[in-house]
């Protein structure tokens, strides 16, 4: 029998968007204020941690379903090993009888660059599920526990995000879906590609407005990338190993 989400789960969600918003403003701020302020809208994204409120949910949920807390890591001990590379630092994970049972990536791009970032976070979520699939396939990690993997994105909800942006063709034609996509519908898909290619277990996708987001307002692009999908299905496999 599937578990039950708290009934709250919409609301948590809603503080998630709060403290995203929130924590980009108090960081910008403090770096301004200090006199150390990055180009651009990087002095709101270097400072790190405007994905913890997702973070500190899903641990929630983890706990919720029985998983002992000495199980889970989400401030310390977030590394990995891979196939390619010694380490890779994730963003959540619960190692139950020395075997990794579930490894997450909280992940949020906000403008006003978009293109460039977006290959960026491509790139990198798809290295880091490559490595670590890899691990597991030589038993670098694990005896036989297959790991859930679930990759959970942010983007900022705005003109340039709902513009059809035509890409390049110098050579060859891009896929159909691509070619009068806007960057929301490229992320979307994205994420849903990253779980019909089996590099992530699952994935949600949300966006937000900066002028709305600090009231909780946010909003799911695509069906089966929604955040009570993910939670369920996060939930679900850690409950399975709980004690």
């Amino acid at each position: 029998m599937a578990l039950q989400l708290p009934q709250d789960l919409d609301a948590r969600v809603r503080a998630a968007v709060r403290h995203f918003w929130d924590t980009r403003l108090t960081q910008a701020l403090k770096q301004q204020k200090s006199g150390s302020v990055d180009q651009g809208a990087r002095s709101a994204v270097t400072g790190g941690a405007q994905m913890n409120g997702f973070i500190d949910l899903c641990a929630d949920l983890i706990l919720t379903v029985g998983m002992p807390s000495d199980c889970l890591f989400r401030n310390s001990k977030l590394e990995l090993p891979g196939f390619y590379r010694p380490t890779k630092k994730w963003d959540l994970l619960v190692v139950h009888r020395d075997q990794l049972v579930c490894a997450m990536e909280a992940k949020s791009q906000v403008g006003p660059s978009f293109s460039n970032n977006l290959n960026n976070r491509i790139e990198e979520a798809i290295g880091s599920a490559e490595d670590i699939w890899t691990a597991y396939r030589e038993r670098v990690i694990n005896a036989n526990v297959r790991p859930w993997l679930g990759y959970l994105f942010l983007l900022e909800d705005c003109t340039k995000t709902q513009t059809p942006k035509k890409p390049k063709e110098p050579h060859f034609p891009v896929l159909a879906e691509f070619k009068h996509a806007t960057y929301t519908e490229r992320y979307a898909l994205f994420c849903q590609k990253l779980v019909r290619e089996g590099k992530y277990t699952v994935a949600a996708f949300m966006t937000s407005r900066n002028d709305q987001g600090r009231g909780g307002n946010y909003t799911e692009p695509a069906a089966d990338l929604r955040f009570e999908s993910f939670a369920r299905s996060m939930a679900n496999h850690v409950a399975t190993f709980a004690p």
